[in-house]
């Protein structure tokens, strides 16, 4: 069975390894607080191993990797993002699927207008649309 996280988190301790022995699955397994071997069985994609949010977040930060990305290959979303799609559910539903279909450069510019502040209001005047979104009380 293929498994994204696995063979990510391999190639990256490997390569991280090539220039800094810290980076060998003893080390990077005991920095997570698992054994060697579990860790192996994640790295080579044994179904029966897998890790929790906490410990994706530890290898991130020791593999100085964005977590977001980890949980993604791991098939996970973060806890705070679960909360935030749990608010608007329709909504968020509704706005992934649509991203589906945009190329990345659309997407990357809707991120950057959204983080800068240019977006500008995206007012539903219709209450039929706003309820439709999953919006009503939420704004």
């Amino acid at each position: 069975m293929f498994n994204a996280l696995g063979q990510y988190i391999r190639e990256k301790r490997k390569a991280l390894r090539q220039n800094d022995r810290r980076y060998t699955l003893r080390q990077v397994a005991g920095h997570i607080g698992v054994e060697p071997s579990y860790l192996s069985k994640i790295e080579r994609g044994e179904t029966s191993a897998y890790l929790t949010e906490k410990k994706i977040r530890l290898l991130a930060e020791y593999l100085n990797e964005d977590p977001d990305v980890l949980l993604a290959l791991s098939g996970k979303i973060s806890q705070d993002v679960q909360e935030i799609i749990r608010r608007r559910p329709k909504l968020f539903a509704q706005l992934i699927r649509d991203l589906k279909r945009m190329p990345d450069y659309a997407i990357l510019k809707i991120v950057r207008e959204n983080r800068d502040g240019r977006s500008g209001s995206l007012n539903p005047t219709e209450t039929g649309e706003r309820r439709k979104l999953g919006m009503d009380g939420d704004s």
